[in-house]
């Protein structure tokens, strides 16, 4: 039995995001709040074999504690994703996810991501490649490339593949994320599943605020599980079992876990870029007096020494920021 039969229902998950959810961001997550199943950041395949740990940097870095966790791999060359995937066992990862609704442009230009969904067969020989490591494989898609009339044809390939998760962003390629998510499909989507694919779980994913909501969706639709991805921006605390308020003081202590743990694995593992840190801030500077002259100030810091200099100011606590949780899932 892997894990994802041991699940809750519904579950939720924190979705595969590039540049977000990397071991850092993970482990201020679990402080907050933890889903029910971790992904990792996408990862190219061919990039990894071509050139290694340069390639990828950290993207692949997890610590002992990091379970359950899904490595989300992309690519078009099924040799090069099998050899990734046996990397990925190697490493101690749970589980392993295809890329196939990915819209990056360098991504469907090699022939990944999104570009798959053109390509069925090259699909099935990735499935295939990423079995070879023994590890479950789930598949993450979106509903078409150009129209959501597609989205039959292209999920009941997929469903074939028998993958012990699928989840479905519920956009196309073209409409990225510029549109409502098509909630109003799976419905439909979960009777197919039913018809061709009984033992695969299937993940909503599209414009998931918090646990709650992920909860409600479930009910109204008969999915098994829920993605939830930009949401995290808005609350760090969205897979809270019980939603309450949250201070300053606990929103400014969650940045301080990140600096710290961006410290720590820039230590073990390599320098990190600091500028990359400077997208989270919104995160826990907000809703609260002051939030504006503080987000500006920390824009213009270059390291995590002068941001934690620059929140001495807003919370008593800021100055004893320094403690890793390791405890914390």
């Amino acid at each position: 039995m892997n894990f994802w039969q041991q699940l809750p229902k519904p579950f939720v998950a924190l979705a595969p995001m590039d540049g977000v959810s990397d071991t850092v961001f993970r482990h201020v997550i679990a402080q907050a709040a933890a889903p029910d199943v971790w992904f990792s950041e996408f990862t190219n395949a061919t990039g990894w074999v071509k050139a290694g740990e340069r390639a990828v940097g950290t993207r692949l870095v997890k610590t002992p504690d990091e379970h359950p966790l899904v490595a989300q791999l992309w690519g078009a060359d099924p040799d090069d994703m099998a050899q990734l995937a046996q990397h990925c066992a190697q490493l101690g990862y749970d589980g392993l996810d295809l890329n196939t609704g990915c819209p990056d442009s360098h991504a469907i230009k090699t022939g990944g991501g999104a570009a798959l969904i053109k390509n069925p067969t090259l699909t099935s020989e990735l499935v295939a490649a990423l079995r070879t490591a023994g590890l479950p494989v789930s598949i993450k898609c979106r509903l078409g490339y150009s129209s959501t009339s597609e989205w039959r044809g292209w999920i009941s390939h997929l469903l074939k593949e028998q993958p012990v998760a699928l989840t479905v962003h519920l956009r196309t390629k073209k409409e990225m994320s510029k549109v409502d998510a098509h909630w109003e499909l799976m419905p439909e989507i979960v009777k197919l599943r039913d018809e061709l694919a009984p033992s695969t779980l299937i993940i909503g994913n599209g414009d998931v605020h918090d646990r709650a909501h992920a909860e409600v969706l479930a009910a109204r639709t008969g999915i098994d599980g829920v993605m939830i991805g930009r949401g995290i921006f808005t609350n760090p605390y969205a897979f809270e079992l019980q939603p309450r308020p949250h201070s300053r003081a606990e929103l400014l202590s969650l940045l301080g876990a990140q600096l710290d743990w961006h410290d720590r694995i820039a230590a073990e593992y390599g320098e990190r870029n600091f500028e990359p840190l400077k997208r989270f801030f919104k995160i826990y500077v907000r809703d609260f007096e002051g939030a504006t002259n503080l987000r500006t100030q920390l824009m213009d810091a270059h390291s995590t020494a002068e941001v934690r200099d620059l929140l001495k100011f807003y919370t008593p606590t800021a100055a004893n920021f320094g403690t890793i949780h390791t405890d914390a899932r």
